[in-house]
């Protein structure tokens, strides 16, 4: 029996009360009433809200119910129809994309790098646009211009739009995502080519810390410095550190599982020379907790990724070399001048070793091992050049 404007007021009783072909008053326990209409979309059962009663009668609630059938026999999906009506635009759609991946991020900086690609090349063009509008010829417009004069930069900016185009598609704000695989054959084929960052020789690290250390920079831009090489260390590892995290009793620097790469705590091994730039520090850095090398200009944060990339352009160094690339030095030193196991290399850079299953079964970090090698780095970065000769002359026998 169909509803009667009357018996609608009147209804008090929860649950759903047909009308007939599929439309329903849903009466909730607390009073609240409000119209469903029950239909098949593609095979697939939904429910279409029509809004509230009374502010919708059930004269207008048969007319919506009628007009979302008929869009459904035309083979529109009203549900779909009613989502792009509220579709965001890609500039927020991409700041809701950004909130949402922040707290998985590793670091601050990617997540400002992220941001940043897509508001220099994206914004520009897609910001306005709300995404059910965005087609494969806005995305090429932005990529087009980049694809090969800065081709690592495009990729960036793709897959930024990608996956806020994605997050569109999962809301069902879109039908398919116009920056995947269907703008392929519109782009030419871009090498995937690595570049190595800058690093110098083994043998000039030493010098290089003595031209740091003697520099005008300031004493804790210096130690920073200073404490990654001895370190082999990650600058934003080491920009990073706080007493929290260092163990004097055991020599160790324990960088916790949210600061590492590989998402596992990792113990650094400390060489006297290690610890002797921690004594340096204790006095400018923020007290018991905070920051081994804080911001000079901001004590509560830490040092910025430019300080030390300018600490090595003020001293002739950046041309030749990054930070990572410190890093890299270390590597080839202990494989050409050491007999440490290739494993006690890759842990000292707290790379992975071995597949999975292999890492599931190498339980040990080689910490002992590893502290060994660490001592002879440091001493071999830190000596003057006559013992630099000696320490890695093959005929001196000096190996780990």
């Amino acid at each position: 029996m169909k509803l009667t404007a009357t018996k609608v007021r009147a209804l008090t009783e929860p649950g759903m009360h047909g009308d007939g072909a599929g439309l329903y008053l849903n009466v909730k326990a607390t009073g609240a009433r409000s119209w469903v209409l029950r239909t098949s979309i593609d095979g697939r059962r939904r429910e279409i809200g029509l809004g509230g009663f009374p502010t919708v009668s059930l004269a207008q609630a048969r007319d919506r119910a009628a007009g979302h059938r008929l869009a459904i026999a035309e083979g529109r999906d009203p549900v779909a129809e009613k989502r792009r009506d509220a579709a965001p635009t890609f500039a927020r759609a991409a700041e809701t994309v950004h909130a949402l991946n922040r707290p998985r991020w590793r670091s601050a900086k990617h997540a400002d790098d992220w941001w940043a690609t897509l508001a220099r090349h994206a914004l520009p063009r897609l910001g306005r646009i709300p995404v059910d509008r965005i087609d494969q010829r806005d995305v090429l417009a932005v990529l087009t211009p980049i694809w090969t004069a800065k081709p690592e930069t495009a990729r960036r900016v793709r897959q930024r739009i990608r996956a806020v185009m994605k997050w569109a598609l999962a809301h069902r704000y879109v039908e398919h995502n116009p920056a995947g695989e269907c703008i392929d054959g519109a782009l030419p084929p871009m090498p995937k080519v690595k570049a190595h960052l800058r690093a110098l020789p083994y043998s000039e690290v030493p010098a290089a810390l003595e031209t740091v250390q003697s520099s005008a920079a300031s004493p804790a831009a210096k130690a920073c410095f200073r404490f990654a090489v001895l370190t082999a260390a990650r600058s934003s590892q080491a920009r990073g550190a706080t007493w929290h995290e260092i163990d004097d009793e055991a020599r160790e620097w324990r960088i916790p599982a949210e600061r590492m790469k590989s998402h596992r705590e990792h113990r650094v091994p400390l060489s006297d020379a290690g610890l002797q730039v921690l004594a340096d520090v204790r006095p400018l850095s923020g007290g018991p907790g905070g920051l081994l090398f804080p911001s000079p200009m901001r004590p509560d944060r830490p040092m910025s990724d430019m300080t030390l990339t300018k600490l090595l352009r003020d001293n002739g160094l950046a041309a030749r070399a990054t930070m990572h690339g410190f890093r890299s030095a270390f590597r080839d030193w202990a494989s050409e001048q050491t007999s440490a196991p290739h494993a006690v290399m890759e842990l000292a850079l707290a790379h992975n070793i071995g597949s999975a299953v292999e890492r599931a079964y190498a339980r040990s970090d080689l910490l002992a091992k590893r502290r060994h090698l660490m001592e002879a780095w440091a001493q071999f970065v830190t000596a003057m050049p006559a013992d630099i000769l000696n320490f890695h002359n093959p005929a001196q026998g000096r190996t780990v």
